[in-house]
């Protein structure tokens, strides 16, 4: 068991040349000491501003796993049917001709889920996915019972609210067939910025609209990326990627009644760096074995680190910050997931970077709060 205490730096992906990045987008699963990442791989350009990646070039989805506890890691592709086997959850970031959108009704489309999933099953993992950000974005899901092996899908979603759903992979397991997915909507001005809930009681074949979390915003003010917990005394806790202006925060929901209804917002973390492009960073949820809650967060102010805070008080205050990593080359990176490993290790995945003119990596920490 590692120490209180001990930070612990872990490689998951590192390659020259390469851009690798986002994992909050795709997700992160543990059964005991098998953990497995998702994320994506670019091509690395230093002169194409805040994400150094090529637009011209293909993304690809990839995902890694670990035997160990997160010591160590293998990576491959997607292990799942990507429509004209095109990257997931990527279009902003490549150009036209190599975007997801552009293939999405055809045969290798999405289609209707027709038998119900067990989402208590003991290998189960679930990943929502999208095409871009713009307005009409279309999202969709998949679902494996082998411990991310194999995925199934990818099935439709209906369309929840008129102007398009950007969904990174947010879910809470409710029992064996009732499931609540949190989702990022566009706003009625057509950009990305509000966030709902929605559930399916049935499997996955149908599914409704629950609830708005937070105030429609407007302008540079957004609500994005949420990161749930289903705390152990059954409530809901909810972290949002928030921007006011160009003030960037992460707020906190609470829902005592599964989604039905939230509690007002509260200040989790506010970041001092008020440049244009900055843009904030999602946080990540966990509840401890002792109680506590952890959230995980890339920090884009100087010096550029991955940070935690802790709650005794399921989420109504925090602690002060606690650094994971220190030496960030830029503020590009963070996008974290955490998950526990089978002694109760976190394991925080992230993308990294240790300077800004070189590539982009996937990093993890080992740590105990």
């Amino acid at each position: 068991m590692m120490p209180e205490g001990r930070l612990e730096q872990v490689t998951i992906f590192r390659e020259p040349g390469k851009f690798a990045g986002w994992p909050a987008n795709y997700g992160m699963w543990a059964w005991g000491d098998e953990l497995v990442v998702g994320f994506t791989v670019s091509t690395f350009n230093a002169n194409s501003g805040f994400h150094a990646r090529d637009r011209s070039q293909p993304t690809k989805t990839t995902f890694a796993r670990s035997l160990d506890g997160g010591k160590t890691w293998t990576y491959g592709a997607f292990p799942g049917r990507l429509p004209d086997g095109r990257a997931l959850s990527a279009d902003e970031h490549m150009i036209k001709g190599l975007k997801l959108e552009e293939v999405m009704d055809g045969p290798e489309g999405p289609t209707e889920l027709i038998e119900a999933i067990d989402f208590t099953h003991p290998d189960f993992a679930f990943m929502a996915a999208r095409t871009g950000l713009e307005p009409g974005v279309q999202s969709f899901f998949y679902y494996s019972y082998d411990r991310a092996k194999s995925f199934k899908g990818p099935f439709k979603w209906p369309q929840f609210v008129w102007a398009g759903v950007a969904a990174r992979t947010d879910y809470v397991v409710v029992n064996n067939h009732h499931l609540i997915v949190f989702l990022t909507a566009n706003r009625f001005d057509g950009e990305e910025g509000r966030i709902f809930c929605a559930e399916t009681q049935d499997g996955g074949l149908t599914w409704k609209f629950l609830s708005w979390i937070g105030e429609e915003l407007w302008g540079l003010d957004h609500g994005i990326m949420p990161a749930s917990l289903l705390l152990k005394n059954g409530d809901i806790l909810v972290v949002v990627r928030a921007g006011h202006g160009h003030d960037y925060t992460m707020e906190t929901y609470k829902s005592k009644d599964l989604g039905r209804t939230w509690g007002p917002m509260k200040l989790a973390a506010a970041f001092k760096d008020n440049e244009k492009n900055h843009l904030g960073n999602p946080g990540t949820l966990n509840q401890l074995a002792d109680g506590r809650v952890a959230l995980t967060y890339g920090n884009r102010d100087a010096p550029y680190t991955i940070d935690a805070k802790i709650s005794s008080d399921d989420g109504e205050t925090w602690g002060e910050t606690i650094v994971l990593r220190t030496g960030g080359g830029s503020h590009d990176l963070g996008y974290p997931r955490t998950v526990a490993s089978a002694d109760g290790t976190l394991v925080t995945a992230y993308y990294f970077n240790e300077d800004a003119k070189t590539e982009r990596f996937i990093g993890a920490t080992r740590w105990r709060p």
